[in-house]
């Protein structure tokens, strides 16, 4: 007689344990976020460069670049340094210039001093904002950056013509 594939004894089916209390990890599939933390007891002076997102909950003083990430500072994050990110999210204490490339948000318990540059923005009531935004058009800004590398040199065509050459 053949028996059903429905009955059939599979131990590593993902029927629950037989013990209510018994530890069953969850697996994820997709990848963690890549996000480096300054803790709050940390103080770094210096430039502070990366791809990776940064959460600041300490204090920093200098220059942050992230031109491709984002830069949270904390509730209790304390920033006396220029940023330059794709995004700048606050909610903490910034003292310096912010030029972000695609937008900027301060939420209703941040404090920023400072101008700001950027292609969008957005500041919660409660909020404090003491400097000069300067919004920029975002298809503006792509064409100045074309603009710029184009104007200049390049050596890969000298390179590669030595290369086909050789």
């Amino acid at each position: 007689m053949l028996q059903s594939s429905d009955y059939s004894y599979n131990p590593k089916s993902n029927a629950p344990a037989s013990n209510p209390n018994a530890y069953n990890p969850v697996k994820t599939v997709t990848a963690p976020v890549d996000q480096a933390t300054i803790g709050r007891t940390l103080v770094i002076k210096g430039e502070i460069s990366g791809s990776e997102a940064l959460y600041i909950d300490g204090r920093v003083e200098g220059k942050i670049l992230m031109p491709e990430s984002r830069v949270t500072i904390g509730r209790n994050g304390k920033v006396d340094a220029s940023i330059q990110a794709k995004e700048v999210v606050v909610m903490g204490k910034v003292n310096g210039n912010i030029d972000c490339s695609d937008r900027v948000d301060i939420r209703s318990e941040g404090a920023v001093t400072g101008d700001i540059s950027t292609v969008r923005i957005s500041v919660e009531d409660g909020a404090s904002l003491k400097g000069g935004i300067q919004v920029r058009n975002e298809q503006k800004h792509k064409e100045v950056q074309a603009q710029t590398q184009a104007s200049a040199p390049s050596d890969l065509p000298k390179a590669m013509a030595a290369t086909a050459s050789a």
